[in-house]
């Protein structure tokens, strides 16, 4: 745990590792983040840079997001309300659509009929399934090509400008969203560990001390590294 969210510091923790332990590092898995993404250009340069799946779809289901509160604002005026038909179907399209029951697409398709009359939001759902589709694929070739004609056919001129900016993503994080089609390396666990040291400040409403901060994340992972603790001194 090191103080701060941008690349320098990770840059300094990767410089404090010894040389062989870095150059046994295959895979670098990462969210969709450039800062960190020049951190292993830099300091793992041999690395092969994996985009995890979950960070690219929830990127398309955000992007679909945004259209739909667009279109709402847009159509009515403000933010959604419980009897407006585009906010009573967002978890609707969150949903994968395989997930979604027979009733659930009868209800759907009429609120979307509704609430969507240029289909811009329906244009951003496929959007999202097709990304979604993306990792059923099982090679490397398949899904550089399946890229390709996505993101040409997202970036036609009519389409949203969330479908637009969506396929721009795609085309910048091309290589490493197909290295997952390789390597099937996540960084779940990294993810799970991020998530408790997250839930340790929200239940203490925050540290003022990252000395605290961080003996306090160690001691609730349950097997704390006593040495670790043992160089930080509190004034």
């Amino acid at each position: 745990i090191v103080p701060g969210r941008k690349g320098e510091e990770a840059k300094n923790w990767f410089k404090l590792k010894d040389d062989n332990w870095k150059n046994n590092i295959k895979y670098a898995t990462l969210d969709l983040s450039s800062p960190y993404r020049a951190v292993f250009n830099e300091e793992l340069p041999h690395a092969i840079k994996v985009a995890d799946p979950f960070h690219v779809i929830k990127l398309s289901n955000m992007k679909m997001d945004e259209c739909r509160r667009r279109v709402q604002n847009e159509i009515v005026g403000h933010r959604g309300r419980k009897d407006d038909p585009l906010y009573r179907c967002r978890k609707l399209l969150q949903m994968a659509n395989e997930r979604v029951n027979k009733d659930g697409k009868v209800k759907l398709r009429g609120l979307l009929e509704a609430g969507d009359p240029n289909g811009e939001v329906v244009t951003a759902w496929q959007a999202k399934e097709a990304v979604r589709e993306l990792y059923s694929h099982a090679d490397e070739a398949t899904a550089s090509q399946w890229i390709d004609e996505l993101s040409d056919s997202m970036l036609y001129e009519n389409n949203p400008i969330e479908v637009k900016s969506l396929a721009r993503t795609l085309v910048r994080w091309k290589d490493e969203i197909i290295a997952w089609h390789k390597s099937h390396v996540t960084n779940a666990a990294s993810e799970g560990m991020n998530n408790l040291i997250k839930r340790v400040k929200r239940v203490a409403f925050g540290f003022t001390s990252f000395k605290n901060y961080r003996i306090r994340s160690l001691l609730y992972a349950g097997k704390p590294n006593w040495d670790l603790l043992k160089t930080i001194t509190i004034n």
